[in-house]
């Protein structure tokens, strides 16, 4: 007997259809069986003949059932081809009338991991003014764009980087892309069967997404000047993955001379790739940053050069970019010429007019005086509150800080006494890819970008009783 429930959530047709389904899978209803009648079974239930006859159809379109003019609904013969498990449970029915929903589960009260932007700086009146022009007036963005992003967008962007980032390339040489997860899951196409040297510590998204495509990835220690030439030899890796401007987590900037040598490294055997990952580029606050590997190596150096607009627009929009080398440039344009860009196209001109309008740099201004002076509130607040044997490092750029206080029971024990006390940061041992144990004792990772400016003195706070007790 088929019983339906009219208070569940699943519409009575699809809780006819999963019966009927359930019993021909098991062999209950034999083949050549007949259904009964629409109207029979209509009465027989309690519903309207179209709830039963929409059931039918769906059994008719999944071959469990076929039509036959003028003598109704008959079970199909599978030939025991069909997936036979267990009969159709029965309907949940939707849970009675409750009192208030229970609170759930309080997040942090202070979230200092690096992940996080505070939105509130997000250009939402000139964004949206753009984007708003463009969705009435432009009609022709709801075609199909080209596969490595607009040329306007694309122009913009190579124009910015070679003004603030000294990258040396044509607007051909930008492939616009939904993330750099997205750009590193191509370029593991385009290198198929090599082997990439990673940071250690590191970015472990990055390595996650390489391995993940089929490129083994093998730990590089670094030193006070970023990756080692030595290390990297070491590995027998033909690519090499870097963050040379603000090397995450710990924000040592890579010296023009160490920079020199990994570029001697790949050109020294054809095959030999760096990519380039420009983190955090944006937010320095005492000098201006290096230029670019990719600047030093030329157009066609072996450098792919990869950044994204997540952190100084929002994590939201997924707009990132790489710069390929004219050889790399060919294979590319064979390999994803069919390819749709997964950017969409509204958001690609919003950018595009966005900085040529001079409204992207001035909205950078404004980020990174707001964050040097969050970064200069936060240190001072940690320093009041933690004492001189506190030691800061990361000051000078990026959003977040390494935070080193002796005697206060170690990594593990600090992160959780910071979390009893409603923060919640990170070890830097976790981004230890291999050979933890070198990772410096003590020390954990603070991210400061998405604490309100209220909230700065009672985190400050919350860790000095998390760890002086």
């Amino acid at each position: 007997m088929i019983e339906l429930h009219p208070e569940s959530r699943v519409p009575l047709y699809e809780q006819l259809y999963q019966a009927l389904a359930g019993q021909i899978r098991a062999g209950v209803l034999a083949p050549g069986r007949p259904l009964p009648g629409r109207r029979t079974m209509a009465e027989q239930l309690g519903v309207s003949v179209n709830t039963v006859d929409t059931a039918y159809q769906m059994l008719a379109a999944e071959g469990l059932a076929e039509s036959r003019p003028r003598r109704g609904f008959f079970v199909q013969e599978t030939g025991g081809m069909l997936y036979t498990g267990a009969r159709a449970s029965r309907p949940e029915p939707a849970s009675p009338p409750a009192g208030p929903a229970p609170a759930r589960a309080a997040g942090p009260r202070y979230d200092l991991s690096t992940v996080g932007v505070d939105t509130a700086l997000f250009p939402a009146r000139s964004w949206g003014r753009i984007q708003r022009d463009l969705l009435y007036n432009s009609p022709s963005l709801l075609q199909r764009g080209e596969a490595q992003g607009d040329a306007e967008l694309r122009t913009a962007i190579a124009g910015y980087l070679a003004t603030y980032r000294g990258v040396n390339c044509t607007p051909e040489q930008v492939v616009v892309g939904a993330g750099i997860e997205y750009l590193l899951g191509c370029l593991a196409h385009l290198f198929a069967g090599s082997t990439a040297a990673v940071e250690n510590p590191g970015y472990s998204r990055a390595r996650a997404v390489l391995q993940n495509s089929g490129i083994p990835c093998l730990p590089a220690d670094i030193d006070k000047n970023g990756l080692t030439v030595e290390g990297l030899i070491g590995t027998g890796a033909n690519l090499c993955y870097i963050t040379p401007s603000h090397h995450f987590p710990t924000g040592v900037t890579m010296p023009a001379p160490r920079r020199a040598q990994l570029l001697a490294w790949a050109r020294e055997v054809p095959g030999r790739y760096i990519l380039e990952d420009d983190y955090d580029s944006e937010f320095r606050f005492d000098i201006r940053p290096l230029p670019s590997l990719q600047g030093m190596a030329g157009p066609d150096g072996p450098v792919v050069y990869l950044t994204t607009f997540s952190k100084s627009l929002a994590p939201g929009i997924r707009i990132a970019c790489m710069v390929l080398p004219l050889d790399l440039l060919a294979a590319y344009r064979r390999d994803f010429a069919l390819y749709s860009n997964t950017v969409s196209r509204f958001e690609q001109q919003t950018l595009s007019r966005f900085m040529t309008g001079g409204y992207f740099t001035r909205h950078l201004a404004r980020m990174r005086l707001t964050y040097k002076k969050r970064m200069e509130h936060f240190t001072a607040a940690l320093t009041g509150s933690l004492g001189k044997d506190l030691v800061i490092r990361g000051r000078h750029s990026g959003l977040h800080l390494l935070l080193t206080l002796p005697g206060a029971g170690g990594e593990r024990a600090m992160v959780e006494a910071a979390g009893r006390e409603g923060v919640f940061l990170h070890g830097l041992s976790e981004y230890y890819l291999a050979r933890p144990q070198l990772c410096p004792p003590d020390t954990v990772v603070a991210g400061y970008a998405a604490l309100a400016d209220e909230d700065i003195s009672g985190a400050a706070a919350a860790l000095a009783r998390a760890w002086l007790g």
